[in-house]
């Protein structure tokens, strides 16, 4: 996988509006970014210009309108910041992570049965083939 350019928070709540609605013009960015966050027009627009910078939005123009795209997949992304976030925090190993919040009664037992049900059913897959 292609390394990610780094995208700050404000500019992930833009990119996930784009990723669920894409392709869509900076209008209907403007209008359901809005809706969830009380940013002004051009704060939302200076966003999409430093996402198009950092080479994450590509951008045509349609008429009067900019239509945006991405050029980095949802999957990707969240891959990439899960092995950040685990590397910083748990040294790169998931079982580190989840012993922490089993240790720290982070989990409930739905929790836990929901990640029985996981690894039982990805078993089951691995069995099949």
């Amino acid at each position: 996988m292609k390394e990610i350019p780094q995208i700050s928070e404000a500019e992930h709540e833009v990119m996930k509006v784009v990723w669920k609605y894409e392709p869509i013009s900076t209008p209907e960015i403007v209008e359901k970014v809005s809706q969830k966050i009380d940013w002004k027009p051009n704060t939302i627009q200076t966003m999409l210009v430093r996402l198009v910078r950092k080479k994450v939005l590509q951008t045509r123009k349609e008429g009067r309108a900019f239509i945006y795209t991405s050029l980095v997949k949802e999957s990707d992304y969240v891959e990439q910041k899960s092995r950040l976030f685990l590397k910083q925090f748990f040294d790169g190993t998931l079982n580190s992570m989840v012993l922490n919040f089993i240790e720290n009664d982070q989990l409930s037992k739905e929790d836990i049965d929901e990640l029985k049900s996981i690894l039982s059913e990805r078993d089951k897959k691995k069995g099949e083939k």
